[in-house]
């Protein structure tokens, strides 16, 4: 997580050597493909990924064959006020754990701090399959509560090897966009403003992001 004045804070994580990478993923490269110190005129530099690398942002058609993709997201969904609700050291979101939460009805966008934000701190490209994540009540929850978008800490809403990726089903069938891979840590809970706008790529089911969260005036968090 890193400061960008005194109201704006990143919230997205780096694309870097150091970013976990989802097994199986075809991985990040980054390159100088034009260089000085190669004798080029410029600096140039190739990127290479899929679209879930890093910060990043899914649209239906990531799991609903016909869904929309991130180029068709309503920006209004991806910018406005946001919750940031801790779950402290649960390694399962249950929706007893949401119930225990201060989560207002009127909760339209929803980032959850997990004990994964931690994950980041020494992360040197190594993937933890234990992270905290929600499960199918939890999910299905936040689809009964009218939530348009939610945010995790770590690579995927999804416990890992889980078959049939039924969390991810339920959230974007019930038209809950997912931003996964943030940084929360040090975030306190309470009410921001968050901007968070990924590529736009045509016909993608995903995109990478910058996410950032606007202290709100007025709000004491903590």
């Amino acid at each position: 997580m890193k400061t960008m004045s005194d109201s704006l804070i990143d919230i997205s994580v780096p694309l870097g050597p150091s970013l976990p990478i989802w097994p199986g993923s075809t991985g990040l490269t980054i390159e100088r493909v034009s260089s000085f110190e190669k004798g080029n005129d410029v600096n140039v530099t190739g990127l290479s990924c899929d679209v879930h690398t890093g910060t990043h942002i899914e649209a239906p058609l990531h799991f609903i064959p016909g869904g929309s993709g991130v180029t068709e997201i309503p920006l209004d969904v991806l910018i406005g006020d946001v919750l940031v609700a801790c779950t402290a050291d649960a390694d399962v979101i249950t929706s007893q754990v949401l119930d225990s939460l201060p989560i207002p009805r009127r909760t339209k966008r929803l980032l959850l701090r997990t004990k994964n934000s931690g994950l980041w701190d020494d992360a040197n490209g190594t993937f933890v399959r234990e992270y905290a994540t929600l499960n199918r009540e939890a999910a299905r929850w936040i689809v009964d509560r009218g939530i348009k978008l939610l945010g995790v800490d770590y690579l995927s809403v999804e416990t890992y090897g889980d078959a049939g990726c039924p969390i991810h089903k339920t959230l974007l069938a019930g038209g809950v966009i997912i931003v996964e891979s943030l940084n929360l840590s040090g975030i306190s809970p309470g009410m921001y403003e968050l901007i968070c706008l990924p590529l736009k790529l045509t016909g993608a089911e995903a995109a990478p992001a910058r996410a950032v969260l606007r202290v709100m005036k007025g709000e004491h968090n903590g």
